[in-house]
């Protein structure tokens, strides 16, 4: 059986879920209704598909969504929402979801997509994938941000805006904690800023981080 988690703030919606997801022999093995909470219950039940709604009391599901996957790589998340703006979904993305369903999906439609990620598939509902295409074919026509940096480092930089520290930034992208603490030296010198909170203000400008 695939272990699932569910993230959801809404406890009758979360309740929904959780026996949809047992009707179709899936294993929910934990519920948190936070972005905290689903960042600590991840790393107790190990979860194999995390099931992460986006808007959240504290922390945002997309930065709950960078750290599990910092801690959990090998944990897939789909984003189960009802934000249908193209920032949302690119956040997402950026943080490491695997999919991305809007919450008027089907039964069906959800038990499918657990069942596809979980697979190694990538998802998206009919509507949201088309948009995404649209957006990354417009993204695709504009100059990179920050282009005095490379393409890592513009990577790392992101994932600094997100709020990760070096540790976990090294887990998401299997690297060594020295290989990262050198790339952010890099960035920093670059930027001609002298700590992490300019190079987030100067990531933030360019439009990193939106997470």
């Amino acid at each position: 059986m695939i272990k699932v988690m569910v993230v959801e703030d809404h406890p009758v919606f979360a309740e929904g879920l959780v026996a949809l997801l047992g009707d179709a022999e899936i294993d929910v093995v934990g519920v948190a209704s936070t972005g905290e909470a689903a960042v600590d219950l991840a790393g107790r039940v190990a979860p194999e598909v995390v099931l992460m709604d986006l808007h959240l009391p504290g922390i945002t599901g997309v930065e709950a969504t960078a750290r599990i996957l910092a801690d959990r790589p090998e944990t897939v998340v789909l984003a189960l929402t009802m934000l249908t703006d193209d920032e949302s979904v690119l956040a997402a993305i950026r943080a490491g979801a695997r999919g991305y369903l809007l919450k008027e999906s089907t039964g069906e439609d959800i038990v499918r997509s657990v069942r596809a990620v979980a697979a190694g598939q990538v998802v998206f509902g009919a509507s949201t994938g088309e948009r995404l295409l649209s957006v990354l074919a417009t993204t695709a026509a504009r100059p990179r941000p920050l282009p005095e940096l490379t393409d890592r480092e513009v990577e790392i930089l992101d994932l600094v805006a997100v709020g990760l520290n070096n540790q976990a930034i090294a887990r998401r992208l299997v690297l060594s904690e020295k290989t990262v603490r050198n790339h952010v030296s890099n960035i920093f010198a670059k930027l001609h800023v002298s700590d992490r909170s300019a190079a987030v203000v100067r990531a933030r400008d360019a439009g990193l981080g939106s997470g």
